[in-house]
């Protein structure tokens, strides 16, 4: 069976994906990797590392003996997910590129590629499992329950899953450092990224600039009162802290101010005090349409956990039916600056479910 197959890598020059071909080839598979190019605005930035990447996934296939293909996907990128995380900015939202990209172009375009180029599937270094239960594929959480990325691959349908392979979702990222070094392979230290998806690890404030404009209106506390002024109410997200150029004041003992709010149809950003305020804590939110794995929402109320952002531990929580395609979550305690645009994703025991982005939160 595995001679027959043709994996194709999405090999981005880092240790995860070097890993996952490394330990394809060892199944004795037939082993190809291919290099996506997705973002070509500012090719010459010191943040733009796309060059370096590629002379670095040279070195891999060499190393492993494998031959490399190289695509450019910049248009879809910015057509499928880079105008979509541009108009939720400009809209006061928060959206999440990693999981825009991973359904746009990964598990689409990618893989649409890597077949035309003879792929039977695609593999890639994401932390995450899959298993076949009652005669359909589901995802799986990665045992390493922190670098699990089951969270950003939330909106993958069952035949992409079936199409996939994750070889170091059974691995704790120390195990894959090892396995790497003791392969002799180039990348063995170099470290993780943790910039935009594949835009690099850059400023993001000033980033974002050059795309959005600044629309300067004041800083309000909880009564209404002025306390500073900002530059764009897309510059700023649901419990940020730093940059607000406001300091601790007002409430007698300098407590830090932290975001919880947008007016938008004032131009208005609301703070308030201390990281433990009422108005930073939700206890139930709704959602934009949801997306269930399985391709049908299960019976609905469900009881079950969730996550309102990477790497936050399960929360126990009630989903029920919303307005439209979206549901409502009602989570057992309050959850800490939920932010509109910002994905939840919902799981049963080790099985991601699926998710939606969030609309709206509510105490």
């Amino acid at each position: 069976m595995a001679s027959k197959e043709h994996i194709f890598v999405a090999l981005s020059g880092g240790v995860d994906s070097a890993v996952a071909a490394l330990l394809l080839k060892e199944e004795g598979r037939r082993v190809s990797a291919l290099f996506m190019k997705n973002w070509e605005e500012d090719d010459n930035s010191e943040y733009c590392a796309a060059a370096a990447d590629l002379e670095d996934a040279r070195a891999i296939c060499s190393h492993l003996g494998i031959p490399l293909h190289s695509v450019n996907f910049s248009y879809e990128y910015w057509e499928r997910v880079f105008t979509r995380f541009l108009s939720e900015y400009r809209a006061g939202r928060t959206p999440n590129p990693d999981v825009l990209c991973n359904r746009e172009v990964k598990f689409s375009v990618f893989a649409e590629h890597a077949k035309d180029l003879g792929a039977t599937r695609i593999a890639t270094g994401h932390y995450a499992r899959t298993k076949r239960r009652a005669g359909a594929w589901c995802l799986l959480k990665g045992i390493d329950e922190h670098k699990d990325q089951s969270y950003f691959l939330h909106r993958l349908t069952r035949s992409q899953l079936a199409n996939s392979l994750f070889p170091v979702g059974d691995m704790r990222k120390a195990e894959v450092r090892a396995v790497a070094r003791e392969a002799g392979l180039p990348c063995s230290e170099k470290k993780d990224s943790t910039g935009i998806c594949f835009i690099g690890e850059r400023p993001f404030r000033r980033f974002l600039e050059r795309y959005v404009d600044p629309a300067p209106g004041p800083i309000v506390g909880p009564e209404g009162e002025c306390v500073g002024s900002h530059d764009g109410l897309a510059y700023y997200t649901i419990g940020q802290r730093q940059g607000l150029g406001i300091g601790g004041r007002a409430d007698g003992n300098g407590s830090p101010w932290y975001v919880c709010g947008k007016d938008l149809e004032n131009n208005r950003l609301r703070v308030v005090q201390g990281r433990e305020h009422p108005a930073l804590r939700c206890r139930e939110l709704t959602t934009g349409p949801a997306h269930w794995i399985a391709g049908f929402p299960p019976s609905l109320p469900l009881g079950c956990r969730a996550r309102i952002r990477y790497r936050q531990p399960d929360q126990p929580c009630t989903v029920r039916k919303a307005e439209g395609d979206g549901i409502r979550v009602r989570f057992e305690e309050a959850q800490w600056a939920a932010a509109p645009g910002q994905s939840i994703v919902l799981y049963r025991g080790e099985e991601c479910l699926g998710g939606a982005e969030i609309e709206k939160s509510f105490g």
